[in-house]
């Protein structure tokens, strides 16, 4: 009867609930009913139980407290308990400030727990409330370098200090690291050292970097040219040292293969070798790679498999237009004294001008060949420059040829010294890579610095620069005397020059008789 007037009949007990009959029809014409496979349910009846549970849990913790803290026996309650309670009478004045219907115990302990965790959030805030560094823009000066022009028609931007070529007794040509340029050199060095030992220090930047001409496709047999042709067009007559810094050893290391002829010497400051390098053996390999963040392993590894992803992360770093500390730019792991360094006010003005002056031309293609570089294939390995004999050929020919005729014995590598300076607290570049040069190439000299970094020994210093021309040129001898050519004898100056002379033995000595 009920059903037929349309009147809604009474729930049945036990029944399921209308909420959950169905999930196409409707409670009251209004209300979704939800069905028991539906996971809206499901998530409700475990908020519920995981509330319940809390409660319990709550209810079993002040059980707890009350049965082994709060006795009157125990060791707070005997020492506690008076002040405690003396205070709640003072204080029973702020109950009349409560509802009614609320206990004051349960109130207050409320109120105190949420006033300890405010003051908590407070303190934390406060400790971690630094001042938002201003973003810096990145300045940018007038082009001022000098030029040459290569030989395929591109110009080399360089720059020159200390003596000058006629009375340099040692040249010095040294190569940037990634994020460079012909600015930095050695930095800091000061001109009356490099006066003191005669050194001349050409400097150079990169192709793409500074104002130097970009050469697509270049590898480092075309950097040991470039360097060439350098030493050609600032007037190095004799045989240069090449010196190395970080990820601008992997040029030096060109030079010494492919233009061993022309280079006296090398001296390097943490080489930056090739990560993947397939001669190291497992625990170079594993203390090279331990010593760097997740994002630099993430940048060596896009660079040797999807290097057309490098841009993404470059536009957003040093080709920004900002300016930032190069740890971050680069994602370097520095120690503590590393970090003292980067933050002196030296250093910045240095790391301001130098930076503007790499990322000059807004080009970020040659930063990608620069990263290629460092990951591929060189083309030849460390071992390569070790001295050993040149073997003139192979098979009987070659052999009845050594019997009869003998040919002085021909050395192939490099002849010439190379110094290496290492610093223990490096996590730039591990002392690994150092330790794997030494053991294949044995006659390196590895200089280990004990405390120092990547940064401490290189970069303004005065008594490490010191100590690193005294280990390589010995000790300073100034530069070389200046030259001065003879005046060319015409038969007028040797007339003139008779007269003089017969006057003079006529004034001086009487007896003497000149016909």
């Amino acid at each position: 009867m009920d059903e037929v007037n349309g009147a809604v009949p009474p729930y049945v007990v036990g029944a399921v609930p209308p909420y959950v009959v169905g999930a196409g029809v409707r409670f009251g014409g209004n209300v979704p009913r939800m069905s028991t496979e539906d996971w809206r349910y499901h998530a409700t009846e475990f908020a519920k139980g995981v509330a319940e549970l809390s409660v319990e849990f709550g209810k079993g913790c002040r059980d707890v407290v009350k049965q082994s803290i709060l006795r009157d026996d125990s060791f707070v309650v005997r020492n506690f308990g008076g002040p405690c309670k003396s205070a709640c009478t003072k204080l029973r004045f702020l109950n009349e400030y409560l509802p009614e219907d609320r206990d004051p115990m349960h109130s207050w302990s409320v109120i105190s727990f949420v006033f300890a965790v405010v003051i908590a959030v407070l303190i934390v805030t406060s400790e971690s409330d630094a001042p938002i560094p201003m973003i810096q823009k990145l300045h940018i000066h007038p082009a001022n370098a000098t030029r040459i022009l290569l030989p395929d028609g591109r110009h080399l931007a360089y720059q020159e200090q200390g003596v000058s070529s006629v009375r340099a007794r040692f040249t010095l040509v040294a190569s940037h690291s990634f994020l460079s340029s012909r600015l930095a050199g050695i930095p800091g060095i000061k001109a009356s050292l490099l006066q003191e030992f005669g050194v001349r220090l050409v400097t150079y930047d990169l192709p793409g970097f500074g104002e130097s001409d970009p050469h697509p496709g270049r590898n480092l047999e075309s950097s040991a040219m470039d360097m060439l042709h350098l030493s050609y067009a600032v007037h190095i007559t004799d045989k240069f040292w090449v010196v190395g810094y970080s990820g601008g050893s992997l040029h030096t290391w060109a030079a010494l293969k492919y233009i061993p002829d022309r280079i006296a010497g090398a001296f390097m400051v943490a080489p930056l070798l090739n990560p993947y390098e397939p001669s190291m053996n497992k625990v170079e390999r594993r203390r090279t790679w331990e010593k760097w963040t997740s994002k630099r392993k993430l940048m060596y590894f896009l660079a040797r498999k999807f290097p057309v992803l490098l841009p993404y992360f470059y536009r957003r770093s040093f080709l920004s237009g900002n300016l930032d500390q190069i740890d971050k730019w680069l994602a370097l792991s520095l120690g503590k004294r590393d970090k003292g360094i980067i933050e002196e006010m030296k250093y910045q003005e240095f790391w301001k001008r130098d930076l503007g002056e790499a990322v000059r031309q807004g080009n970020v293609k040659p930063f990608v060949e620069e990263a290629v570089l460092q990951v591929s294939n060189w083309g030849f390995s460390i071992s390569d420059l070790n001295i050993q004999k040149k073997h003139l050929g192979k098979g009987i020919i070659f052999w009845l040829k050594s019997i009869y005729k003998r040919r002085p014995q021909e050395l192939t590598g490099f002849l010439g010294p190379i110094h290496i300076w290492q610093g223990l607290e490096d996590k730039v570049v591990p002392p690994s890579m150092s330790e794997y040069v030494h053991r294949v190439l044995p006659g390196a000299m590895v200089h280990k610095l004990l405390y120092e970094g990547h940064f401490t020994y290189f970069y303004f210093c005065d008594e490490c620069h010191r100590q690193m021309l005294a280990t390589v040129f010995g000790n300073p001898e100034g530069p070389l005397p200046v030259k001065v050519d003879p005046i060319p004898m015409t038969d007028d100056t040797n007339e003139e020059t008779e007269e003089r002379g017969i006057n003079s033995y006529s004034d001086n000595d009487s007896d003497i008789t000149f016909l």
